[in-house]
C-alpha cells in the first residue's frame, strides 16, 4: 500500500487509495457505452463486430493503464466518438471509398505523427500560446457538450424537424433516463459524494428489475411491411437494461480478422495523394480533442501548476499517440482521452491510479461482455434506414451531472474582454451544434486572432495563434473540396 501511495502521490493529490478506485469505476461506467457503440459503427465498414469489440476494449486499457502510470493522472482513453463517426462515414462507406484495412493505416500513421509532436516542443508552445480564457471556455464548452451528449443518450434530446427538440418523454427508456437525473441531482444536491456511482447501480437495478417482473409492458416490436402489407422483417425491442447473450467466441474470431489488418493498407492508402489530407485531419482531431480534453479535467481536477500548465500533460498527449497506434494495429479507430474521466474525478479521482482502474476494467470486460450491457446501450427502434436508436438510460445521468459541474470554469473568463468573450462563445456554441469538441476550438482559436486584430492589438497574439488559425482555416477549406 505505501508503495502504491508513493508511486501515484496520493496523498500529495490529497487522494486516497478507495477514492482512486471508486473513481476508476464511475469513469468506466461512464464511458463503457463506446464498447457496443464502437463495435456496432465499425462494423459498418464491413469489420466483424467481434473484433472490433475486443481492439476497443484492449486498446482502452492498455492507453489507459499507460496513462496511469505514465503520466499519473486521473484520465481514461478509448476509441473516440466522432473519430470513429469520421473513419466509418467519410474515410470507409461514403466518402473516401477506400478499405477499412487502408483506413487503419491512416490511423496508425497519424499516431505516428501525434507521437513525433508530443516528443519535441511543439507541444508545449502550442497549448502555453493559448490564453487562459480560451482554456476556460474549452473546459465549460466541454460540459455544454457533454450534458447535450447526456439528454441524447437518455432520449430526452432528439433530431427533428426543427433540427433539434424534445423525444418522447412517455417512452419507458427515456422515463428511466429522467428517473436517474433526478435521482444524481437530488443527491449531490444533498452533498452525496457518492451520487454518480449510487445513481448509475439504482438505475440499472431498478431498469433490470422492471424489465424482469413487467417484459410484456416494456417490450416493443418493430415489423417492416412491404407495399402489400406483408411482414418483411421483425425485431422485439426489451426497453429496459438486460444482460446480453453475446458469447467470447465471436471476439475471439474477429479479432483474428482486425488485428495487424492495417499492415495491409498501406500500399492502398499512399497510393493516392488523398493519404495527405485523411492522415492530416485524422491527426488534427485527434490533437485537439485531447488538448482540449486535458485543459477541462485538469482545471477540475485541480492539477495545474504554477505557468497555468497542466501537470503531466506532456506524457499525457504522448499516452495518448501510444493509444492510437495501438488501436489502429488492433482494429480500431483514433484513441483519444475521455472528457468522461471528469465523473471520476468529481468521485475523488486525483491520480493515474483511477486509469489503471478503468484499463483493468476494460480488460475485464471481454470476460463480463453480457453483464456490461446493463450499463451500455438499449434498443428502442430502428430508423429509416435499419438501423437500430439506441438510448443509454443507466450512464446518461452522469454526463448531465458533470456537465453541469464543469459549466462553472465560465467565472473565470473576463467578460469585460470582447477579444476573450467572442471567441469563447464561439467555441461554446459551436462545439455544442456540430457536436465536435474539435470545430469548436477551430473556430474559437480562428476568431481570437481576428477580433485582436481588429481591435488593434495584433501583436498581443501568439504568433503560435497564428499559425493555428490558418492551419484550421485550411482544414476547413480542406474539408468543403
Amino acid at each position: 500500500m505505501e508503495f502504491i501511495n508513493n508511486f501515484f502521490k496520493l496523498q500529495e493529490r490529497g487522494s486516497n487509495i478507495s477514492r482512486e478506485l471508486l473513481g476508476g469505476l464511475t469513469t468506466f461506467l461512464a464511458m463503457a457505452y463506446i464498447l457496443p457503440v464502437n463495435s456496432f459503427m465499425l462494423s459498418k465498414t464491413g469489420m466483424p463486430f467481434g473484433g472490433v469489440f475486443f481492439a476497443t476494449a484492449v486498446s482502452a486499457a492498455v492507453a489507459s493503464i499507460v496513462m496511469g502510470l505514465l503520466a499519473n493522472l486521473p484520465v481514461a482513453l478509448a476509441p473516440g466518438m466522432g473519430l470513429n463517426a469520421f473513419f466509418t462515414f467519410t474515410l470507409v462507406s461514403f466518402g473516401a471509398g477506400i478499405s477499412w484495412e487502408a483506413a487503419l493505416a491512416a490511423v496508425f500513421v497519424s499516431g505516428v505523427l501525434f507521437f513525433i509532436i508530443s516528443v519535441t516542443g511543439l507541444r508545449k508552445m502550442v497549448i502555453n500560446a493559448i490564453p487562459a480564457g480560451l482554456k476556460y471556455a474549452v473546459g465549460a464548452g466541454i460540459g455544454f457538450f457533454i450534458t447535450f451528449i447526456g439528454l441524447k443518450n437518455a432520449g430526452i434530446i432528439v433530431g427533428g424537424p426543427t433540427l433539434v427538440e424534445l423525444g418522447n418523454l412517455g417512452h419507458p427508456t427515456v422515463l428511466l433516463g429522467i428517473f436517474g437525473i433526478i435521482l444524481v441531482i437530488v443527491l449531490h444536491s444533498m452533498g452525496n459524494k457518492y451520487s454518480l456511482i449510487i445513481s448509475i447501480v439504482v438505475t440499472a437495478v431498478v431498469g433490470l428489475v422492471l424489465g424482469a417482473i413487467a417484459p410484456e409492458f416494456f417490450t416493443y416490436n418493430w415489423e417492416l411491411l412491404d407495399e402489400t402489407g406483408a411482414v418483411l422483417d421483425s425485431q422485439d425491442f426489451l426497453l429496459m437494461p438486460a444482460f446480453s447473450g453475446q458469447g467470447l467466441e465471436d471476439v475471439l474470431a474477429g479479432a483474428k480478422v482486425t488485428v495487424f489488418a492495417a499492415f495491409g493498407g498501406f500500399g492502398e492508402l499512399f497510393g493516392s495523394w488523398s493519404a495527405v489530407t485523411i492522415i492530416f485531419t485524422l491527426l488534427f482531431v485527434d490533437f485537439f480533442d485531447t488538448a482540449g480534453t486535458l485543459m477541462a479535467v485538469g482545471n477540475q481536477a485541480g492539477l495545474v501548476n504554477d505557468e497555468g500548465e497542466i501537470v503531466g500533460s506532456e506524457k499525457a498527449l504522448l499516452v495518448d499517440s501510444i493509444g492510437t497506434m495501438t488501436g489502429a494495429l488492433l482494429g480500431t479507430s483514433n484513441v483519444t482521452s475521455y472528457i468522461e474521466s471528469s465523473t471520476g474525478i468529481e468521485q475523488g479521482a486525483r491520480t493515474g491510479l483511477s486509469s489503471v482502474v478503468v484499463g483493468l476494467l476494460f480488460l475485464l470486460s471481454i470476460l463480463a461482455y453480457p453483464v456490461l450491457g446493463l450499463v451500455t446501450g438499449v434498443a428502442v427502434d430502428v430508423d429509416m434506414y435499419g438501423d437500430w436508436i439506441y438510448y443509454s438510460p443507466v450512464t446518461a445521468m452522469a454526463l448531465v451531472m458533470v456537465g453541469t459541474l464543469m459549466v462553472g470554469q465560465l467565472k473565470n473568463v473576463d467578460w469585460t474582454d470582447s477579444a476573450i468573450v467572442i471567441p469563447a462563445f464561439l467555441t461554446i456554441i459551436m462545439m455544442m451544434l456540430t457536436f465536435s469538441i474539435a470545430t469548436g476550438i477551430a473556430v474559437g482559436f480562428i476568431f481570437y486572432p481576428v477580433v485582436k486584430l481588429a481591435q488593434g492589438k495584433g501583436k498581443e497574439v501568439n504568433k503560435v495563434m497564428y499559425g493555428l488559425a490558418v492551419l484550421f482555416l485550411i482544414n476547413f477549406i480542406l474539408d468543403s473540396l
